[in-house]
């Protein structure tokens, strides 16, 4: 088996965007009107949209089936509500992961009528078909991601003190204010994904990754990074 590492780069610019008015959004896959057969997945991540919702203005109930979601609000209040009676709101430092099994109806919205709303949505392909519906919001804090990797969804849940997904794969978030060197070990043949949501980071050949560009790694069995000033980033272990 060939167990060269492998890295590709999606520079922010280079992702799909469509502008609604109420919604601006960034596609890092093939989602909605934009197809392209080269970019369907990566590892068991199916889509990463990067979400700006008007105040005031959100999406309709509407259903999903046979997926894990997971969302991440980066600025602003989110309101979520969906078929099984779960109504709440979402704010920084807060994850929500939503598995929609043999089928669920959600919505989401904005609650402030006056300030925007910035989130990352990605839908993971589960392990297994036909789980019941369920849904989860863990609370994180975002002085627990200061100057480190936590791990904030994984199927390791119980063990790590996270959210549980169905699908082998760990999400880790971190803010680095004076920067840092991280290593990164991973178990043999596994994958990477690294999404910037501020700041930068470095590989050790030189490479740099800026706001919003994201990196797919194969066969990373250790990386080392270098998180610069101000970082925000996101870190996830696939199979």
């Amino acid at each position: 088996m060939n167990t060269t590492m492998k890295r590709s780069i999606q520079r922010a610019g280079d992702r799909y965007h469509n502008n609604h008015g109420w919604l601006k959004t960034y596609f890092s896959f093939s989602f909605a009107d934009y197809y392209d057969p080269e970019n369907m997945h990566f590892s068991a991540l199916r889509v990463l949209n990067d979400d700006h919702i008007a105040a005031g203005t959100g999406f309709d109930l509407h259903p999903h089936k046979e997926m894990e979601i997971v969302t991440v609000v980066l600025k602003g209040e989110l309101e979520h509500q969906d078929s099984t009676g779960n109504r709440e709101i979402i704010v920084p430092g807060q994850i929500q992961r939503m598995s929609a099994g043999t089928g669920i109806y959600h919505g989401e919205a904005n609650a402030s009528s006056s300030e925007p709303l910035e989130l990352l949505q990605l839908w993971f392909m589960p392990e297994r078909l036909g789980i019941d519906p369920s849904y989860e919001t863990h609370t994180y804090g975002l002085e627990s991601i200061q100057n480190r990797l936590l791990p904030v969804v994984s199927n390791h849940a119980e063990e790590l003190g996270t959210a549980h997904i169905h699908q082998d794969m760990t999400m880790y978030l971190g803010q680095f204010p004076e920067g840092e060197e991280v290593t990164i070990e991973q178990r043999p043949n596994r994958s990477l994904y690294v999404f910037v949501m501020e700041g930068e980071v470095g590989f050790e050949d030189g490479e740099v990754l800026h706001r919003r560009d994201a990196a797919r790694i194969e066969n990373a069995d250790t990386m080392k990074f270098h998180f610069k000033p101000g970082t925000h980033v996101m870190v996830i272990d696939l199979p």
